[in-house]
């Protein structure tokens, strides 16, 4: 046992006042495993057994454990620190080359992570929520210190950035409810008459089931085109939020399969050619 004893009790080095041996070294590290693990527990535990009892949604009950954890986290840091007899005035020094590192390379790393702060506290995105940033568009699945992870409709996962969501222009379809209109546009012949149009466009829409009923849809005459009258079916749901192909392609078949049933024509792109001159001889 002395043998072991002077394994753990070997000094490495000073840091101020302290002495940081072997034994201590090994302390710091389980007691900082532990506490780890402990405020990811206390972080599920409040999310999905506390929250979930009031109403609150998912996004907001994320951010309030992340915060939570991260308090925890720093608070316990220090408090071990103190327990263990480190000196914290040493630290000073660790800060100020820190401090260095941070601006000849740590830059972004910083910006990712203040970022990541203010998307906690500020919200402007939240788990669950559908956004698009940039080329990427998906939904929030994770919002850690530096990054966010984002799950597109190919089941990708992408990790972004925090500070492309301060920096740059961030759709989110959810941010106030999931409730989002779409513009489906529609063309027909000039020959068919716009009520009926607008009647078999509104019975497709009804007859969707991820179409909601409130608000309603509704058709819009847009305009003359140049081989067809152009009509704009709009609806809301909440259900495809995340898949507007899907309820397009739905409505679009069910729109073709009716217009063949009704007889309306769907027009394709006419022109008319003039032929002035060049013909003389060979009419000759």
């Amino acid at each position: 046992m002395d043998w072991l004893s002077g394994i753990f009790n070997y000094s490495l080095l000073h840091l101020g006042d302290t002495e940081l041996t072997i034994g201590l070294i090994l302390t710091l590290v389980i007691s900082l495993v532990a506490l780890f693990v402990i405020s990811e527990w206390i972080r599920r535990f409040i999310v999905n057994k506390v929250l979930s009892r009031y109403q609150f949604e998912t996004g907001t009950r994320q951010t309030i454990g992340i915060m939570i954890k991260y308090v925890l986290i720093l608070s316990g840091v220090f408090s071990i620190l103190q327990t263990n007899g480190i000196d914290l005035s040493a630290f000073g020094i660790l800060a100020g080359a820190i401090g260095v590192g941070i601006g000849f390379g740590l830059q972004n790393i910083t910006n990712n992570f203040i970022s990541g702060l203010i998307i906690l506290f500020e919200q402007p995105i939240k788990i669950g929520d559908r956004i698009e940033v940039g080329d990427v568009s998906g939904d929030v699945i994770k919002i850690s210190a530096r990054s966010t992870m984002i799950v597109t409709n190919d089941n990708i996962s992408i990790i972004v950035p925090n500070s492309q969501f301060i920096d740059s222009q961030v759709i989110n379809w959810s941010h106030n409810d999931r409730n989002i209109r779409f513009n489906f546009p529609v063309g027909v012949s000039y020959k068919e008459n716009p009520e009926k149009v607008k009647r078999i466009l509104m019975e497709v829409a009804k007859g969707n089931p991820g179409v909601l009923n409130n608000p309603q849809p509704d058709v819009l005459f847009n305009d003359y085109g140049d081989s067809s009258i152009n009509f704009t079916l709009r609806v809301w749901t909440s259900e495809f939020i995340d898949r507007p192909k899907v309820l397009k392609s739905q409505l679009y078949f069910e729109i073709f399969k009716r217009f063949g049933e009704e007889g309306v024509e769907i027009p394709f792109p006419q022109r008319d050619i003039h032929l002035k001159s060049g013909f003389e001889k060979w009419e000759k």
